[in-house]
């Protein structure tokens, strides 16, 4: 049986694109999987406009605060899914395990694993790569029909959480007032994030 459970505490730096090249991300991701938190930093281009997200994403609470440091400003939305844990689904399958690099001397390969499945709540297809040892994500892509096939790479992960305060809304959200619900994929919906 492969290893289907991954990490507690995670932080890591990824890239994202999707197929038709209008979107190209850079972000940071920090996960709290005991506490139920995630921080998500974002910045890039789509469709040659400049984007930034910050999202702070506290399931415990039921509740999620978009950031906008241009504006010193804050919403703060209801959440409506439960927290997802950054591990393999446990309807996922096997599509195979391999080595990244070389499998011929000692230190110069990685041992992966493909798992595929679908999201049948988000009519959506996956096929992600997480390394053989210590479950840590290597590669995800997803496809739905509005977005097509997007792609991400994650790089420079670091296990543990680097600093607990990214976990807690900055002063100016202190006043923020509860304005409707959103889900994780809502609540990275492009055309919010577009600077001015």
């Amino acid at each position: 049986m492969q290893n289907r459970n991954c990490l507690d505490g995670i932080c890591f730096i990824w890239n994202k694109m999707d197929a038709r090249g209008d979107l190209m991300v850079n972000g940071k991701y920090r996960y709290d999987a005991l506490g139920k938190k995630v921080r998500f930093h974002q910045m890039g281009s789509y469709q040659n406009k400049t984007i930034s997200t910050d999202l702070l994403m506290l399931f415990n609470e039921k509740v999620m605060y978009k950031i906008n440091w241009s504006r010193l400003s804050c919403k703060k939305m209801g959440l409506r899914v439960p927290f997802q844990p950054l591990e393999v689904p446990r309807d996922a399958f096997l599509a195979g395990q391999t080595i990244l690099g070389s499998a011929s001397a000692f230190g110069q390969g990685l041992l992966v694993n493909t798992w595929m499945g679908e999201d049948r709540e988000f009519n959506a297809k996956y096929m992600s790569v997480f390394t053989g040892i210590g479950c840590l994500p290597v590669t995800s892509m997803y496809h739905t029909d509005s977005t097509g096939w997007v792609m991400l790479s994650y790089y420079n992960i670091m296990l543990g959480i680097d600093n607990p305060h990214f976990f807690h809304p900055p002063i100016f959200c202190q006043n923020a007032v509860l304005e409707g619900t959103t889900d994780y994929f809502e609540a990275l919906r492009l055309e919010d994030e577009l600077e001015d």
